[in-house]
């Protein structure tokens, strides 16, 4: 759904869309999981301006061939004394009892336990665990207008230190979108409300970097009958598994475009054909609640 918004989006204002292989953790990534990406996105309709397959004069479209400039990037932020050393695992992190509460994106939010160590204390660390990098949030930080959302104010979510470089040495997500973003022009950016988070984060680092951010839009989560969040793994929505069980593309962009209020009752349509459809109004600023009736109609 994301991909299909976020082109809509761009299309329907004779903007570029770009595809971009998020694949800095290499732990986690494989080419058969981009390949497939590649190829759900074409079967469905969708093309792009710039990206792996296409080129594009910001290149190379891969994360995983950019670390470089992540590593400029971080050089940039340890300049100006943004950064510091964080021993910290995840379950020091929840059994810390100053640790505030609630989850981030990217996981407990962290009480700042490693950001007032003294230069001994840090080399007495150092000697059992090789740190993460964490960046030095604002005490204060100004809010931003979402385009789905509307006015978004920074609180307790977004104000704790996190994580730029991972000890293992993978670059933070963090990091990279907004690297990338900058040097590939981005203007829109169009994603999930699971992102929200991520969004003043980000925004402290194209500060600190000196880069001109995007619009964000970020739409919200589909849901199960009980308001939990849809997983795709057990509810068989996976492009390849519609696939599998011969459902048309054109099916499928129908049944998005229905659900999140693009066309008022249910149709099979081409990405192409919904370009004329497509209002920012439209988006849904609630999440989307999806009956069994509602999803036994795909």
């Amino acid at each position: 759904m994301a991909a299909l918004l976020s082109w809509l989006q761009l299309r329907s204002q004779g903007g570029a869309f770009v595809l971009r292989m998020e694949d800095v953790d290499t732990g986690r990534s494989r080419q058969h999981f981009a390949d497939s990406i590649v190829h759900d996105l074409t079967w469905l309709g969708l093309d792009w301006d710039e990206g792996p397959d296409a080129g594009g004069h910001a290149g190379p479209y891969v994360q995983s061939q950019r670390l470089e400039l992540y590593r400029e990037a971080l050089d940039k932020l340890q300049a100006q004394g943004l950064l510091y050393s964080c021993y910290c695992s995840r379950a020091d992190i929840l059994a810390a009892p100053s640790a505030p509460h609630g989850l981030s994106a990217e996981g407990p939010l962290y009480p700042g336990t490693c950001r007032h160590l003294s230069q001994s204390e840090q080399q007495l660390k150092a000697r059992t665990k090789t740190p993460s990098l964490r960046f030095k949030v604002k005490e204060r930080f100004p809010g931003f207008q979402d385009d789905i959302l509307g006015p978004i104010e920074i609180n307790g979510y977004a104000s704790s230190d996190f994580v730029v470089r991972r000890a293992d040495g993978i670059y933070a997500y963090q990091l990279a979108v907004v690297v990338d973003d900058a040097a590939m022009g981005i203007t829109d950016v169009f994603r999930g409300a699971d992102l929200l988070d991520s969004t003043p984060r980000q925004l402290m680092l194209y500060e600190a970097l000196e880069l001109t951010p995007p619009r964000f839009a970020h739409f919200p989560l589909l849901l199960d009958e009980k308001g939990n969040r849809l997983a795709k793994r057990t509810q068989g929505l996976s492009i390849r598994e519609l696939r599998q069980r011969g459902v048309s593309p054109r099916r499928i962009v129908g049944w998005l475009a229905w659900i999140t209020g693009l066309i008022g009752s249910l149709q099979e349509l081409s990405p192409q054909e919904l370009i004329p459809l497509f209002s920012m109004e439209h988006v849904p600023k609630e999440p989307v609640m999806l009956t069994p009736d509602v999803l036994n109609l795909l």
